[in-house]
């Protein structure tokens, strides 16, 4: 009797073991959890930024002024009629 008592507690401590430590163990969902959360937050950024660029292609598709702030700022174009200024700040030495 006391052989099989001895033989259950040790395979108790086994189911133990494996719960605790082992493929499926706490200490591995935890370790899951940290990285799905990293995607999570890696998923969102993306998200944001796909959001930006399908309202900048939206944009680009309805009307003219998007492309005029793109030729100003990207490419320093100007209307025929305007004279383009740039303002310097002296570099410090």
């Amino acid at each position: 009797m006391r052989l099989v008592t001895v033989l259950l507690v040790a395979l108790l401590a086994l189911v133990h073991l494996e719960l605790w430590w082992g493929k499926g163990g706490v200490v591995r969902v935890q370790a899951l959890q940290g990285q799905l959360d990293e995607q999570r937050q890696k998923n969102d950024q993306a998200r944001q930024a796909n959001d930006q660029l399908a309202a900048e292609v939206s944009d680009l598709k309805t009307g003219l002024e998007m492309v005029e702030e793109k030729a100003r700022a990207e490419l320093g174009m100007v209307k025929p009629d305007e004279v383009l200024v740039h303002v310097s700040t002296p570099r410090a030495k």
